[in-house]
C-alpha cells in the first residue's frame, strides 16, 4: 500500500526556537514527553517509515518561533530541496494567526515558499485548562472569522484542530466559506471516552460531514489514548469513514508526537487492518489519493 503521511512534524532545536520544547516541562496528557526535545529531522522521519511504502508527506506547523513563523516555511522548503531529503516534505501547512490584524502580510511571506498548501492555527479550547491548546477562543472573534477568508485568494486549505464541542462553529465557517477546503485534524480529538462524550462527538462529526468542503484526518490517536489498541481506535477510524466517505478521509502519523506512544509500523499496520474491508480503490483514496488531491501534491 502506497501511503502519503498527511500529518507529521519536523524540528531542529539546535538551529531554531520552539517554545514548547524549550520551556519548562508541564502536563499535556502525553505522559513523559521529554524525548520530544531531541531533533527530529527528515532522516529520522524516513528511518521511522523505512518499512512502509511512504511516497510523500505533508508537514504541519510545529510550534516554531511565533516571532518568525515564515522562518519555518523557509527552513522546510530548503530541507525539501536537499537531495538527501528525497523531496520530503512535499507539502507545507504553515502557521498564521487570523487574530492578527497584519496576518495578510504573513500569508504573503508564506506564499514565497512554493510548497505551502494551507494554514493551521490550533483552536482547541476546553473547560479543563490542561486541555487548552489555544490561548483564547479565536472562533468567537468576528475579525478572526472575517480574516479566515483571506485563504480563498490563494486557494489554500485550513487545517482545523478543535474539540467536538467547537465543531458547530466550524460548520458555520464551512458554510460561509464553501470555497475553502477545511481539514479536520486528528478525527476531532476525542479526549474523553465516556458514553456522553462519545455520543456528542458522533453527532458533531455527522453534522460537520454534511459539508462537502470538509475532509478529516485520522491521526493523533496517541495524544488522547496513550495505550491505544487497534480495538480502541476502531470506532474513531471507521465512524469518520462512514460519515465523511472514503473520498474525504486521510491518514496521518502525527510523528514524532505519536512516536511517544507507538512505532510507525504499528500505527500504519493498524490503519491497514482496520480498513481491510474496503475496496482497493477506496483504500488507495484514503491512504494516498485524497492527500494528493486535497493538498495538491
Amino acid at each position: 500500500m502506497r501511503i502519503i503521511d498527511s500529518h507529521h512534524h519536523l524540528w531542529d532545536t539546535s538551529a531554531h526556537h520552539y517554545p514548547l520544547l524549550a520551556g519548562p516541562m508541564h502536563e499535556r496528557g502525553w505522559g513523559d514527553w521529554s524525548p520530544l526535545r531531541a531533533n527530529y529531522l527528515v532522516s529520522d522521519f524516513l528511518n521511522d517509515a523505512r518499512n512502509q511504502v511512504l511516497v510523500k508527506s505533508v508537514h504541519v506547523q510545529a510550534n516554531f518561533d511565533p516571532r518568525n513563523p515564515e522562518g519555518e516555511t523557509g527552513w522546510l522548503q530548503d530541507l525539501a530541496n536537499r537531495p538527501e531529503s528525497r523531496g520530503f516534505p512535499h507539502g507545507i501547512v504553515a502557521f498564521a494567526n487570523f487574530g492578527d490584524a497584519d496576518v495578510e502580510s504573513l500569508l504573503d511571506k508564506h506564499a514565497g515558499c512554493s510548497l505551502v498548501r494551507g494554514i493551521r492555527q490550533v483552536l482547541n479550547r476546553h473547560p479543563n485548562p490542561v486541555l487548552n491548546r489555544a490561548e483564547q477562543d479565536w472562533l468567537s472573534m468576528p475579525q478572526w472569522r472575517e480574516r479566515l477568508g483571506l485563504l480563498r485568494r490563494r486557494q489554500w486549505s485550513f487545517d482545523v484542530q478543535v474539540y467536538h464541542h467547537q465543531m458547530a462553529d466550524i460548520a458555520l465557517l464551512a458554510a460561509r466559506y464553501h470555497d475553502i477546503q477545511f481539514v479536520l485534524d486528528h478525527a476531532g480529538m476525542l479526549v474523553q471516552r465516556d458514553e456522553a462524550s462519545m455520543s456528542a462527538w458522533q453527532a458533531a462529526m455527522r453534522t460537520l460531514a454534511q459539508y462537502p468542503n470538509v475532509a478529516v484526518k485520522l491521526s493523533g490517536f496517541g495524544m488522547t489514548d496513550l495505550a491505544w489498541t487497534q480495538e480502541s481506535i476502531q470506532p474513531l477510524v471507521l465512524g469518520p469513514i462512514e460519515w465523511f466517505g472514503p473520498n474525504r478521509v486521510m491518514f496521518g502519523s502525527n510523528f514524532p508526537i505519536d512516536r511517544l506512544m507507538t512505532s510507525y509500523d504499528r500505527l500504519w499496520n493498524a490503519y491497514n487492518r482496520l480498513t481491510a474491508g474496503f475496496s482497493d480503490s477506496e483504500r488507495e483514496a484514503m491512504f494516498h489519493d485524497n492527500a494528493l488531491r486535497i493538498y495538491r501534491l
